[in-house]
């Protein structure tokens, strides 16, 4: 089959349009990014009008190619395509850009506006997470139809990137890249901008390497169509489209497709410069350039009729797509009805009947970690949940991130369901993030709490979208011991649960972490699951009257009340340092003091419940309060109250082993039993 484009002066007009569309929507904002929206229309049009399975309007089509604008500063280059394809992005919503309740705001924003994948803006982002889709998209072809030809599955589909030289400069596209070539992915295309400009001028100033002998050493397949050469500048279509073409039939390798390009051409003296790469044009520029481009430089948003009954066309050709793999997957389904029932119950967000039943026991005469009990947890879930796979950044012995018996994730074996991320945590999160964005399965990633801070711009972007992805973050605190202070967290709960929309979760032992697990897959949501490296008891809830793990779900829940007539102080405490409230109740007791333990795992959850709940585990009259919590006591502050003390780390750690180091800080009973005695006599000086 030729790989020749066909094109027509309508072509020619319709991205001489998108680029005095993208510049008068950027001047009427009055700020923005116009450079490269102006420079690469041409080549997004291609993806959208030629190169792309989509279905403009059934955007959510399961059979679809997926698009990610990592460049997501250059968000009129995409709402363009969107327009002129048939989305459903109207004139108006590109005269809105950047305009408060548009569905075209400043940078993509997923779940908001029809036809974007992703949420993107922070550089690199993007790119990265398109690695993870390919992952993705390899495993779901296991999954649902390992059996059928390469290329013969309504399955098979292309994940398509536009980056630019700011989004291979940021760190994780060489952390996500270097795992995508190692794993193979092909039918992973980036379309790579280089024009050679930034915010501060010319990129030598700071970027000088060879891209593409970088993605040849990763493994890539890699092509250049300069439309710089010979002199004369000339964006070349046809080669572009068969550079891209040819990069789309690649099965055995990613690709990298750069297109050395002008940014901000045919704008007349701006061009080429740092000033039209975050700037509108203004007046006399925008002029200018719908003057070059052949429009009418009076008017605004031009788009003739018979421009946008060509580029409508998409519609027609997406109906067309969709039909054919209708019928396809129509027949799959026919055929793999066991296949099918799967992939429907995925789609519906349900989790499979008999989950609690699968869930382990683990019996109180055995101290365990939670990180690895969490590992059991995960081999016995994995055993009814086939779409839930992950790995670790090469720290799957000590996050306890295998499930036993099963295979590892690589270009030859696409059911493993173990990921080796390498020591790449940043990658880590955003390949995640891809992987729940592409759906519909199930991913999680493991390294120690205190490297949460190497993958900190790929939690944001999860919490931002609401992706249900779990972070698996072990080495929780001091308890790490003689690895000493660089590798103990402290601020990193805090920090973690400052982010809007992201469950820190830290059970208190073994069965508590199984229905962490539990309840966190049922909520389809962020979720930061915090394990410790030491054993803990396992509580003797049936023995001893304490309350059931289950109540975990609620985010805090009575663990021992008190034994005494009164209740007196109120002893707050996740984690590890839950068993020493329990000890600390003990020896309260002795004294006459009621006091209750309260098993606080999660403050998001617990914040979600109704008030009467919260108000008869935290009953209000009660003001002495102590909260046991190895890192910083800010998150507790509204908890504990004015008269509440806090049992925390406040410094960094020290390298010791963890039993010298949690008595150190001050977390033993005795040490949470003065501080009770303290609050309960700052309570009633109030």
């Amino acid at each position: 089959m030729s790989n020749a484009l066909t094109w027509s002066p309508l072509d020619d007009r319709a991205v001489a349009t998108a680029k005095a569309l993208a510049a008068d929507a950027v001047e009427q904002a009055g700020s923005g990014h116009p450079g490269t929206a102006i420079s690469l229309a041409g080549g997004a049009y291609l993806l959208f009008q030629r190169l792309m399975r989509h279905d403009p309007a059934t955007p959510s089509w399961l059979g679809r190619d997926r698009f990610i604008l990592s460049s997501g500063h250059a968000s009129a280059l995409l709402y363009t395509q969107l327009y002129l394809a048939g989305y459903g992005v109207s004139l108006d919503d590109l005269k809105a850009l950047r305009t408060a309740g548009s569905v075209t705001p400043g940078h993509p924003e997923w779940g908001l506006t029809p036809g974007v994948e992703m949420s993107t803006g922070p550089l690199g982002q993007g790119l990265a997470s398109a690695v993870g889709m390919a992952m993705a998209a390899r495993r779901e072809r296991y999954l649902f139809d390992p059996d059928t030809p390469a290329g013969l599955s309504p399955f098979d589909h292309t994940i398509w990137v536009i980056a630019g030289e700011g989004d291979l400069e940021e760190g994780i596209t060489s952390e996500a890249s270097s795992l995508a070539g190692t794993q193979k992915l092909g039918h992973l295309v980036v379309l790579f901008d280089e024009n050679r400009i930034s915010i501060e001028g010319n990129t030598n100033v700071a970027f000088t390497e060879d891209v593409m002998a970088r993605y040849q050493a990763y493994g890539w397949h890699t092509a250049t169509v300069d439309w710089t050469a010979g002199g004369a500048y000339r964006e070349d279509y046809a080669a572009l489209y068969e550079a891209l073409k040819a990069a789309q039939d690649q099965t055995d390798a990613p690709s990298l497709v750069r297109v050395r390009s002008i940014i901000g051409w045919p704008a007349p003296t701006k061009q080429n410069t740092g000033g039209i790469h975050g700037s509108k044009l203004g007046g006399e520029e925008l002029a200018g350039l719908k003057q070059a481009l052949g429009l009418d430089p009076a008017q605004s948003f031009q788009v003739a009729g018979d421009i946008l009954d060509h580029t409508h066309q998409a519609l027609a050709r997406g109906a067309a797509a969709k039909a054919a793999w209708d019928q396809a997957f129509t027949a799959w389904r026919a055929a793999n009805p066991e296949r099918a029932a799967l992939l429907d119950r995925l789609q519906a967000h349900e989790l499979p009947a008999g989950l609690d039943q699968a869930l382990p026991v683990f019996p109180p005469d055995t101290p365990i970690a939670t990180r690895a009990a969490s590992g059991q947890v995960l081999t016995a879930l994995g055993a009814v949940l086939p779409e839930l796979w992950g790995g670790s950044a090469d720290l799957a012995g000590s996050n306890n991130t295998s499930m036993k018996g099963e295979t590892s994730f690589l270009p030859d074996n696409p059911g493993g369901r173990t990921v080796h991320f390498g020591i790449r945590e940043h990658a880590m999160g955003a390949v995640l993030n891809g992987i729940a964005l592409h759906g519909p399965t199930l991913p999680y990633g493991g390294t120690f709490l205190v490297f949460s801070d190497y993958m900190r711009g790929s939690v944001r972007l999860s919490a931002l979208m609401g992706l249900p992805v779990t972070f698996v973050w072990t080495h929780d605190s001091i308890g790490v011991g003689e690895d000493g202070p660089t590798h103990q967290p402290v601020e990193h709960l805090a920090s973690l649960r400052a982010v809007p929309g992201l469950d820190i979760v830290r059970p208190a032992d073994a069965n508590e972490t199984a229905w962490a697990w539990r309840h966190i897959l049922a909520r389809r949501k962020p979720a930061g699951l915090i394990l410790s490296r030491q054993n803990l008891p396992v509580f003797d809830r049936a023995g001893q009257g304490l309350g059931d793990a289950v109540d975990l779900c609620a985010g805090a829940y009575i663990l021992a009340d008190s034994p005494l007539p009164s209740l007196d102080v109120l002893l707050l405490a996740s984690g590890s340092e839950v068993q020493l409230a329990l000890a600390a109740r003990d020896l309260l007791c002795r004294d006459g003091i009621g006091a209750r333990v309260v098993s606080v795992p999660c403050l998001e959850w617990f914040a979600e419940q109704p008030a009467s709940y919260r108000e008869s585990v935290l009953p209000g009259a009660v003001k002495a309060r102590v909260s046991v919590e190895a890192g910083l006591a800010a998150p507790w502050r509204g908890l504990v109250g004015d008269a509440g003390r806090s049992i925390s780390v406040e410094g960094f750690g020290a390298s010791a082993s963890a039993d010298q180091l949690f008595a150190q800080y001050g977390f033993t009973p005795e040490a949470v039993a003065a501080a009770a005695r303290e609050s309960i006599e700052a309570a009633g000086s109030l």
